[in-house]
């Protein structure tokens, strides 16, 4: 019996992502095994490459980009999988290179297709109404274990706000059912957010600690260096809310938050998120100001594409809440930037303070209470603060401590993989655990929106300055401040020991 071929269909294949990401990722996968021997990849782009020129271009990419990476027996045995299908995919006739391709491959078998959109947002639509209407869409079975399914991947921004998004969705689910469409975030295949379920679920040491009981407030920081550099016409669009917050920052939130499914599938991990969005109240636009503290590094508005009179901010600091039994009165601070003082992206859970400290301190003084903080890059690990006494001292001193756990040292032989390597593995393997589901990303936009307009309409503040090189705004200070409490410093983490 013949093995029914599986096609990775790359719409926007003459673009960054695929050269940077998308083939380089299939490539190590395929080094490691992990493709299916009868596994074709098609790019389609309107550039003018046929099937040498584009493999070509793509171990440039590799070459350069990953250079590591780089072996020629593999690549060799890898090329051959490369195609090209030049065509406008967005307009009527543009796919049938596409399709006279994929018929030569499958020969008349029920072929399994991933098609995989990484193109401008605005072609979203169309592309999957030309999938649609060519009757390409349809799975002839759908299911993991049989042949003839299609499934459709889809990078973020997915909307501009919570109405496009809602008929971004209402177009797509006319041509491909839910349990076909894979929306990405990639930051949900970094290993190290991976491991925040296995840190919650698979140890018993903090579930009982793991409430407002105990825990204080949560800190969810990711920071970055680079400015927008090239990006000016996505991101003076976007902002930070639009690129970070709705999509990464929440996520991490929920992995944070969530209850433990009944089993790790897709459903029921999706399920546990969901709930705890619905418990994160909609803040009303006003209520919105006062829960969120906004910046623009110093030169944001120099950047070649940027508006001359841009509101957009490059920072924000926001407070969200949880209002169930769990996280009732624990307040979640979530910040994110471009032009950081550093790299870095942590969650940080602050534990409460003993109700009663027996040891003399000095007047004025105070102990550090507990610190948990899980850095998800670059430094991946773990570090757990406590108290200890330091030796040999009049008295009691009173110090506080780390216990360390760095990938970098337990797995010195394993180099941590992509992060598109596991989200495409698992597309190809029909588990949606680590994409997110419509209802998931509705819900996001409804807890943002009010965020969104409080920083856009004409009552808006302009975005305070900072220096490039630092870590935000005072006002992103003054957010938590009023409450008593201060950003714990990045770098918490100490750096692994050689």
């Amino acid at each position: 019996m013949a093995i029914s071929p599986t096609t990775i269909v790359i719409f926007g294949a003459s673009g960054d992502l695929t050269s940077r990401k998308l083939i380089p990722s299939l490539y190590r996968m395929d080094r490691k095994g992990r493709l299916p021997e009868n596994i074709r990849i098609i790019g389609v782009a309107r550039s003018p490459f046929d099937d040498d020129s584009f493999r070509l271009k793509m171990a440039d990419a590799i070459k350069s980009l990953s250079a590591d990476d780089w072996n020629e027996e593999a690549w060799n045995k890898f090329a051959p999988r490369l195609g090209y299908a030049r065509g406008d995919a967005s307009t009527d006739g543009g796919l049938e290179n596409l399709q006279n391709q994929l018929e030569t491959i499958e020969n008349g078998l029920p072929g399994n297709r991933l098609y995989y959109l990484s193109v401008a947002p605005q072609l979203y639509p169309e592309i999957t109404k030309n999938l649609g209407k060519l009757g390409m869409a349809s799975s002839v079975d759908g299911s993991a274990s049989n042949p003839g399914w299609r499934r459709l991947i889809i990078e973020k921004p997915f909307g501009h706000d919570l109405s496009t998004a809602k008929s971004l969705n209402r177009v797509i689910r006319t041509h491909f059912h839910e349990d076909q469409i894979y929306r990405i975030d990639h930051y949900l295949g970094k290993e190290t957010v991976q491991n925040l379920l296995v840190f919650r679920f698979a140890n018993t040491l903090f579930e009982p600690l793991w409430n407002s009981n105990y825990i204080d407030h949560v800190q969810i920081t990711v920071a970055e260096t680079v400015t927008i550099g090239n990006r000016a016409d996505y991101y003076d669009n976007a902002g930070i809310l639009r690129d970070m917050f709705q999509n990464h920052l929440l996520q991490l939130l929920c992995l944070v938050a969530m209850e433990a499914p009944a089993r790790y599938a897709a459903d029921p991990l999706r399920n546990e998120k969901t709930k705890v969005l619905d418990a994160m109240p909609v803040f009303s636009v006003e209520e919105a100001r006062q829960r969120i503290a906004t910046g623009r590094y110093q030169g944001y508005l120099n950047e070649r594409g940027v508006k001359p009179n841009s509101q957009t901010p490059t920072f924000a600091a926001v407070e969200f809440s949880i209002d169930n039994w769990r996280w009732r009165g624990v307040p979640f601070y979530l910040r994110s930037g471009k032009g950081m003082a550093l790299r870095s992206s942590e969650v940080v859970i602050q534990f409460r303070c003993p109700p009663h400290l027996m040891f003399p301190m000095p007047p004025g003084s105070s102990i550090q209470c507990n610190r948990l903080a899980i850095c998800i890059q670059p430094d991946e690990g773990i570090h757990l603060n406590f108290i200890t006494k330091e030796p040999d001292r009049d008295g009691t001193v009173l110090v506080p401590s780390d216990m360390e756990f760095h990938y970098r040292n337990a797995y010195a032989n394993v180099k941590i993989p992509e992060a598109y390597e596991r989200l495409l593995q698992d597309a190809l393997n029909g588990d949606a655990s680590l994409f997110m589901r419509s209802d998931e990303i509705e819900r996001s936009w409804e807890l943002i929106e009010p965020f969104l307009l409080a920083t856009e309409d004409s009552h808006a503040k302009i975005p305070e300055d900072y220096h490039i090189g630092t870590m935000g705004t005072a006002g992103a200070d003054s957010l938590l401040a009023k409450n008593g409490r201060s950003w714990i410093s990045m770098g918490l983490a100490k750096k692994p020991k050689d």
